[in-house]
């Protein structure tokens, strides 16, 4: 009897601790739902807009209308992305130009890549150039086609430098060429130098794989033809950049660190000033 009293008198106060052991608690100030995740978000960017709109009263009204073009291009993407910069006072490849009459206009036209190196082919053609570039991240041709005239503004373009290639891998290559072809045409129309760009290497270590790797040559090889069919200077970025790679390309990506992206802006600001002299 005495045993058998021994074991419940045991178990008894292990059952009680186990039963009084606190149970986490969320941090503080983490969501505990979907629901609540999406209202912390929705009033983080209502703050982030207040602040990015009252920066944005304070700026001149050429400043305001460049400003005004960004938030209906950006997207979901980028566009936050810019707010929270130019809160914080950071510069980036959307920065407003504010152009010098006596220097030649230059227009970038490309996707992430082409964002990338912006700041460093503005800082190396300093003095030489103003360089504009397009108010988002351009995608696919299919998108060039809709949103070109958007890009191309009201003002002169001596030159203009573009790419598309990335966001192009699964385009048909028939459709790639005709586009391509319709988008060389109408700016060669602005009397603008144009220069193609060709497009940089997608490592087959991504998640699209080799495929993607060879898409990216194939779309190349098209390009190369419509720009010598149109006598477009060619910007042969891919082999260009291709030699350093293993040092300035990010691992299983398509994009490149600040040093890469330094040595392709230096690159875009000789092929430029190339196509000015």
């Amino acid at each position: 009897m005495h045993r058998h009293l021994y074991i419940l008198f045991v178990a008894l106060p292990l059952a009680t601790l186990t039963a009084a052991e606190p149970k986490p608690s969320p941090a503080k100030n983490e969501p505990t739902n979907a629901a609540e995740a999406a209202a912390k978000k929705a009033a983080e960017d209502r703050a982030l807009d207040a602040q990015y709109q009252k920066w944005k009263a304070g700026l001149s009204p050429a400043q305001q209308a460049w400003e005004t073009v960004l938030e209906q291009n950006l997207g979901g993407f980028y566009l936050p992305i810019h707010k929270r910069e130019k809160v914080a006072g950071k510069s980036n490849a959307w920065d407003f130009v504010a152009d010098d009459a006596k220097l030649p206009r230059v227009l970038l036209i490309g996707d992430s890549v082409s964002r990338g190196y912006t700041l460093a082919a503005r800082k190396a053609l300093a003095g030489k150039a103003n360089v504009h570039r397009a108010p988002e991240n351009c995608g696919p041709t299919a998108n060039g086609l809709k949103k070109l005239e958007v890009w191309l503004g009201g003002g002169k373009w001596d030159v203009i430098h573009l790419n598309f290639g990335i966001h192009d891998r699964a385009t048909k290559p028939a459709d790639y060429e005709q586009r391509l072809e319709a988008i060389v045409t109408r700016l060669k129309t602005t009397g603008a130098r144009v220069i193609w760009a060709s497009t940089t290497p997608v490592p087959p270590d991504t998640k699209d794989g080799p495929a993607a790797t060879a898409a990216i040559e194939e779309k190349n090889r098209i390009a190369a033809q419509v720009a010598a069919k149109h006598q477009l200077a060619t910007d042969d970025l891919f082999a260009f950049i291709t030699p350093h790679l293993g040092k300035v390309q990010n691992p299983k990506d398509v994009h490149f660190t600040g040093e890469g992206y330094e040595l392709l802006g230096k690159q875009v600001a000789e092929a430029v000033l190339k196509a000015l002299k």
